[in-house]
């Protein structure tokens, strides 16, 4: 029998490789944005286009690579970081797997210029698919310019299950904002199609969220600080009340390094019980400081995934410090069952001086002296002459020829109301039943109506048409609404833009961090715009990410979602009404926008057996 295993390629390893390393381009922005802080950059540079598919270019200043290191550092399982697998349990580095470059070359056409500080010269490579096409001598800066163009170009199925740009280039500036946001002593700038979106920087902390999420954000921040000999907790959580229904502002990081750990989630979100709505996620940018060798990060190429040696502890310390944070600074209140809240003197008294109280007294009273009662108290005899006048007529007899005229309910009439399948226009054909269901009659038994659903049905419909035929009204506002936000929603704003004006949005400006809206649509009271917007933003960013089919689809969706009748509204008998002929005017009246059941029919025959 022949011999049937053998060596793989290196080209082909590399590509094997790469499928877990680069998953899509906001994978190759993580790896490149490490190496160039790895590298020691204090200027950091990110260039992309068409999504990260057309090109992705990470320009740093930090230390380069000499000509023997740049042609190296494209071979797998090259690197710098460590020398021995005992490194691996005191890693003070972004990189140590010597997996990214090669498997990123190998998928994508690479073009890399670098040099270090002491040569005259560096070096310019350009590969292809693992193959070395070229390298020479360049004139270029000190440090290191890696351009990444045309990813998967030799997997054609990989590239074709990657999202729209808009989508790609979402997950880019996740990536982007979790690297830019634990290192603020770093320069960051972020460049996409020609056009700056981020310009950040070196500054603190607190300064380096204000500037990604917004100048508003800063006056929501609560500080977060301690320190014990398992780990040094730091970084700032978000009022209760502004909890919002998505995680897009939820930041954990473990030595400098962004992770993801449901179970830490978790504690925060134990911290912030009772202050916030089931639905609500909190925010939070909390940094740990741990032992390296209390922590594995070697689990997934993506180093996202981490464990810890003593979870539980860590569980405990961190809810403690989040909580002991919100009630240091009067966000959560204190029960103090000690205290006598009767010894509190209110703020109108505090720099009022005591006062004797003065004592009123009557010197002319006598308890013994009758007083005349006044008309208007207590309870008054009245007189009882007239009393034959309520029993006149009483003995006139009754005229039978006119008895048709008055109305007495007859047996029929009764039974009709019970049994008959079709009620009359002028009687209430539906009831709402606890606030949450529509229930009316058919010919075949009981129809129980999901009001929330199907509202959502309804609106749902009604929206995509007005998106696609472009027929939305609009309310025009007395004055102009102003409304801030971060460069990211205000990103996906500007990408809705002409969708919501269809619906009947009227955009007056969409400056930096400020929007002015001159029209809503009707059904969205003035009041709740800035809600509306803000669970349209969150919800749209989370819909578009699931694939749906068009952007117009996904609008209508969060739309009914927001607007629709929730459960525990109360409907007017007009409304009922309503919503049962607008569902079933609908194409497809029988699911929700979510493919939920919106309505049941309960047969005349299962009420039978109910009574059988």
């Amino acid at each position: 029998m022949t011999d049937i295993i053998k060596l793989l390629p290196d080209h082909v390893a590399n590509q094997i490789a790469a499928g877990e390393v680069v998953q899509r381009p906001a994978s190759v922005v993580k790896e490149l944005m490490e190496n160039a802080i790895d590298a020691g950059a204090t200027t950091v540079k990110l260039i992309v286009k068409d999504g990260g598919k057309a090109l992705i270019q990470v320009v740093d200043d930090g230390m380069g690579m000499s000509e023997t290191d740049a042609r190296l550092s494209f071979e797998r399982h090259a690197t710098s970081k460590i020398s021995s697998a005992q490194d691996l349990f005191n890693l003070h580095t972004k990189g140590f797997r010597g997996e990214a470059l090669a498997s990123i070359a190998a998928i994508a056409h690479v073009d890399m210029q670098t040099r270090t500080e002491t040569n005259e010269v560096g070096v310019h490579i350009k590969i292809e698919g693992s193959k070395i096409v070229s390298q020479e001598v360049v004139a270029t800066p000190q440090g290191t310019s890696i351009s990444v163009k045309n990813l998967f170009f030799n997997i054609p199925a990989r590239r074709n299950f990657l999202k729209s740009n808009q989508v790609e280039l979402r997950h880019i500036t996740d990536e982007f904002h979790r690297v830019a946001l634990v290192h603020p002593n770093i320069e960051f700038h972020f460049y996409n199609n020609g056009s700056e979106i981020f310009n950040l920087p070196k500054g603190k902390p607190r300064q380096r969220i204000a500037h990604i999420f917004g100048s508003r954000m800063e006056n929501r921040l609560v500080p977060v600080s301690e320190e014990t000999e398992v780990v040094k907790i730091s970084g700032f959580i978000c009022k209760p009340e502004f909890a919002k229904k998505s995680r897009g502002e939820q930041f954990f990081f473990a030595n400098d390094r962004f992770i993801k750990s449901p179970y830490l989630h978790h504690a925060v979100v134990a911290a912030f019980e009772g202050l916030i709505k089931p639905d609500t996620y909190p925010g939070y940018f909390i940094y740990l400081e741990v032992d390296p060798s209390s922590i594995d990060i070697n689990i997934h190429p993506t180093k996202t995934e981490v464990k810890f040696d003593d979870e539980n502890t860590l569980y405990a310390i961190l809810r403690s410090t989040i909580k002991h944070s919100l009630g240091q600074f009067n966000v959560a209140p204190v029960l103090d069952f000690d205290h006598n809240p009767n010894l509190d003197t209110p703020y109108a008294y505090k720099e009022k001086g005591a006062i004797l109280p003065k004592v009123t007294v009557d010197a002319t009273f006598n308890p013994f002296q009758e007083r005349e009662r006044k008309s208007g108290g207590g309870f008054q005899r009245t007189s009882s002459k007239g009393w034959e006048n309520l029993y006149e007529g009483l003995d006139q007899e009754v005229d039978t020829d006119n008895f048709s005229s008055v109305a007495i309910e007859s047996d029929s009439d009764a039974q009709g109301t019970l049994y008959d399948d079709g009620v009359g226009e002028h009687m209430a054909t539906t009831f709402q039943l606890r606030r949450k269901f529509v229930v009316s009659t058919v010919k075949s038994g009981m129809l129980v109506i999901h009001q929330n659903r199907a509202h959502e049905r309804i609106l749902f419909e009604k929206f995509l048409g007005e998106i696609t035929v472009k027929e939305g009204v609009s309310q025009q506002l007395l004055f102009p609404l102003e409304l801030t936000f971060n460069p990211q929603e205000l990103g996906i704003l500007r990408e809705i833009k002409d969708s919501l004006t269809n619906i009947g949005f009227a955009f007056e400006s969409l400056e930096e961090e400020t929007v002015k809206l001159t029209g809503v649509p009707l059904m969205v009271p003035e009041s709740g715009i800035g809600t509306v917007l803000d669970r349209l933003i969150a919800d749209y960013a989370e819909g578009f990410n699931e694939g749906t089919v068009s952007q117009a689809e996904v609008l209508a969706k969060v739309l009914s979602k927001n607007l629709a009748v929730k459960t525990g509204e109360l409907l007017d008998q007009e409304s009922q009404l309503a919503l049962v002929n607008n569902l079933f005017a609908c194409k497809e009246p029988t699911l929700s926008p979510f493919q939920k059941l919106t309505y049941t029919i309960i047969s005349e025959g299962d009420i039978d057996k109910k009574f059988s």
